[in-house]
């Protein structure tokens, strides 16, 4: 929800409120009938608004809005989020009280502190008073807080579903590739003739990563060890347009076992950089690290290039602003991207919280 729409709210909620109070605050000294002076009452009015009313409503209000609710109440701890939005409206009300009672010199006060019990009695009662209306309006904060998070919460989600078709989408146009298959396809076509074992081998790879592109990231997640598999086939196929074994090193350190990431974060990183990788006679041109442990998952990806050389682009892949926003949807605050650019080197490093 924008920032403004949330303001609104505030100020609608506020003026309602204070529209209510000044409603009952007008019946309540029409009603009396003291001989006060016109001036005092109308001072006295705006003390009780302030004081009585206002003063502890706000911190309450805004103690539930910022620190019950998020903390405790959208953590499910409903008995803590009863006590502290109760607590923190009783100390509201008390510190509301002992400005009204002590920091104002006024006799007239409230109209409510004249007769019936003094001393410590009628403050009790107004404190009790004070912090039931606190109360309410705590609740109230909670609602408004509860709603606002709800709304954001479904906007995030259709945005995310909306992201994810689009990258979905962006990455099989990516992948299927015309050149990237016609390229592959030729090379297989190639082998044919010289090992058809062989061929036969990589045919079943490119089968496997379609397979794969089409179907089994459809799922918000998969097991890190399928897109370790893909990886490790896109990089063969990719390597069969080179005679340098040492092009391409990938090195997986740690163990992937029941670890489940969002399907295909890390591939469109190595798609860039064999796309800007320009000299495929260099041994480790292109350096890919997966380290796995309890708390994170660390990929980087390394490739050189020759930066006086140009670079065909033989496709539009997924450029870095789009990958950027799919990782922040995904993993909002869970994960950190680092990119660097040098003379000769390009590096990725994407670290994402291993829950």
């Amino acid at each position: 929800m924008k920032k403004s729409i949330v303001i609104l709210f505030h100020i609608g909620f506020w003026f309602c409120y204070l529209l209510l109070i000044a409603i009952i605050l007008a019946v309540f000294y029409r009603s009396s009938n003291q001989a006060v002076d016109q001036t005092a009452r109308i001072l006295n009015a705006f003390k009780s608004l302030f004081l009585f009313a206002f003063l502890p409503s706000f911190l309450t209000f805004y103690g539930c809005y910022l620190i019950v609710f998020p903390k405790y109440l959208q953590q499910k701890k409903f008995f803590l989020s009863f006590i502290f939005g109760l607590l923190i409206s009783i100390v509201a009300s008390t510190l509301a009280y002992i400005l009204m009672r002590y920091l104002i010199e006024s006799e007239q006060l409230l109209d409510m502190d004249k007769g019936g019990v003094n001393g410590r009695s009628t403050a009790i009662r107004t404190i009790l008073f004070m912090s039931f209306i606190a109360s309410i309006v705590g609740l109230a904060a909670l609602i408004i807080k509860g709603f606002i998070t709800w709304f954001n919460e479904i906007k995030l989600k259709e945005e995310l579903k909306q992201k994810n078709h689009e990258t979905e989408m962006a990455l099989i146009k990516s992948q299927l590739d015309p050149h990237f298959l016609f390229n592959t396809l030729n090379n297989i076509d190639v082998l044919i003739l010289k090992d058809a074992t062989e061929a036969s081998n990589y045919l079943n790879k490119l089968s496997d990563i379609l397979r794969f592109m089409l179907y089994e990231t459809k799922t918000d997640e998969i097991l890190l060890k399928k897109e370790i598999e893909y990886i490790v086939k896109y990089i063969e196929l990719q390597k069969i347009r080179t005679a340098n074994e040492n092009y391409v090193s990938f090195e997986v350190i740690g163990n992937p076992a029941n670890i489940s990431i969002a399907p295909m974060v890390f591939i469109p990183f190595i798609e860039n950089a064999f796309k800007h990788s320009n000299n495929k006679k260099i041994d480790n041109a292109i350096m890919v690290q997966l380290f796995i442990n309890q708390d994170n998952i660390l990929f980087v990806c390394e490739n050189k290039f020759d930066s006086n050389r140009k670079v065909v682009h033989e496709s539009n892949g997924l450029g870095n602003e789009l990958i950027q926003k799919r990782l922040h949807l995904i993993y909002p605050e869970q994960h950190q991207l680092e990119i660097d650019k040098q003379i000769n080197l390009y590096s990725v490093k994407l670290t994402i919280k291993n829950e």
